[in-house]
């Protein structure tokens, strides 16, 4: 039986207290992960409520998914994991080059320089006045003021990588248990992300009678070019792509050198994309915008699935009761801050509306998140070009290169 079992990954009996444990191997736990796409686009499909809300697919099936194997544990029968540690890097990597890629220059010159200051100064906004709310709420609850920023911007607009990279250095400053808890709150914080977005671009397009403009599509659509994929093409810009996400280790290697920030790695891959696709248009190299997207596509599902699927809930327990107060108020101030600020700063119109649900995402949760959000609206409502390209990955540049800095001071002078 062990034989056997060992093909599909690793068994571990139980001992000293521990119950047993299976890890499957990447290629089982990538048919999890399919199971979990294909559940999730299947329980959508027939909701009206999710529809409406429009709540991304992976997102529903994955804390279905991660709530069963929760459950076994919790049984004492079996502890689950999946190694898909790797495939999770790739996938969020390859995933954000394809973003970058989109971040034409001629984009921003359409949306205006003005839209990208609003946006560069919403981000700052946010991630200051969730810190300070956490903080504050922190003083209330009688928890450790850097472990209340971890449930703050360094969680929530920062997600688990910062939380985990912030975690050890408040440790360091007296914050015990600050990376259990920090993960712990970007893990719920990736759920609350994905499950405010949609509600409140739906609240925002039901109450202002917001439409999208018809002749918004994807840039594929307009260059006439979306008619049908081609397989030459799909592994040239599949080859591309895994060339340009190479090229975005050293620009990574650079940001991350900056004193007092940490980045995340696919910041490095957005850039790579970015500047790739600013430089082909520059020399007029040939590019195949389809199957760029096609791939953008397919890596972000895939990220949604494994993460919401490998979530732990047993972990969150020991950690619930003043995190947990923190967290409520954090979602409650992100509505808001969505509802009353983005979609007011961003131009009070339908692609504003896409943009709040963005701003959920990532304010809440991660860069992914805030893709996924906008895609579940804009699959509901109708496309807006300006708010899927620019606006995710150029508010989590801003939150990448402003949140570390505000962390790594106000977490110095609130221990002085």
């Amino acid at each position: 039986m062990e034989n056997i079992l060992g093909y599909f990954g690793t068994y571990t009996p139980a001992a000293d207290g521990a119950i047993a444990s299976f890890k499957f191997e990447y290629l089982s736990a990538l048919g999890f992960a399919a199971f979990v796409i294909f559940l999730g686009r299947a329980i959508v499909r027939h909701s009206k409520l999710l529809q409406k809300y429009a709540i991304p697919a992976p997102v529903v099936s994955g804390l279905i998914f991660s709530l069963v194997v929760s459950f076994i544990k919790m049984s004492g029968a079996m502890a689950f994991s999946f190694d898909v540690t790797v495939m999770k890097d790739l996938c969020q990597n390859l995933f954000f080059l394809c973003v970058g890629f989109g971040f034409s220059w001629k984009m921003i010159k359409h949306a205006g320089g003005k839209l990208c200051v609003l946006i560069a100064v919403g981000a700052c906004l946010l991630i200051t006045l969730q810190d300070l709310l956490g903080v504050a709420i922190g003083n209330l609850v009688g928890l450790h003021p850097l472990l209340a920023l971890q449930c703050s911007s360094s969680a929530m607009s920062g997600g688990v990588g910062t939380a985990s990279a912030f975690g050890p250095i408040f440790e360091n400053m007296g914050a015990p248990e600050a990376t259990t808890i920090g993960v712990a709150a970007g893990t719920l914080g990736n759920i609350m992300g994905s499950l405010i977005g949609g509600p409140v671009a739906a609240f925002l397009i039901s109450r202002h009678g917001l439409k999208a403009d018809p002749n918004d599509k994807p840039e594929a659509v307009m260059s006439g070019e979306a008619t049908r994929l081609d397989n030459g093409r799909m592994i040239s810009m599949f080859a591309m792509c895994l060339l340009l996400a190479a090229l975005g280790m050293p620009i990574y290697m650079l940001l991350d050198s900056i004193p007092m920030i940490e980045m995340p790695k696919f910041i490095g891959c957005l850039f790579a994309g970015a500047i790739a696709r600013n430089v082909m248009e520059a020399f007029h190299i040939k590019f195949y915008t389809p199957e760029v997207d096609a791939i953008e596509h397919m890596f972000l599902e895939l990220y949604l699935a494994l993460v919401l699927m490998t979530i732990d809930i047993t972990k969150l327990a020991p950690v619930a009761g003043q995190m947990g107060v923190i967290l409520i108020g954090q979602a409650i101030l992100m509505a808001l801050f969505g509802i009353f600020v983005s979609y007011n700063m961003f131009g009070r119109d339908y692609g504003a509306a896409v943009m709040a649900a963005g701003n959920c995402g990532w304010g809440c949760g991660s860069g992914p998140n805030a893709v996924a959000n906008e895609k579940a609206v804009m699959d509901q409502y109708g496309w807006h070009n300006i708010a899927w390209v620019l606006y995710p990955s150029f508010a989590v540049i801003i939150d990448d290169i402003y949140n570390p800095i505000f962390l790594s001071l106000f977490g110095s002078f609130l221990v002085r």
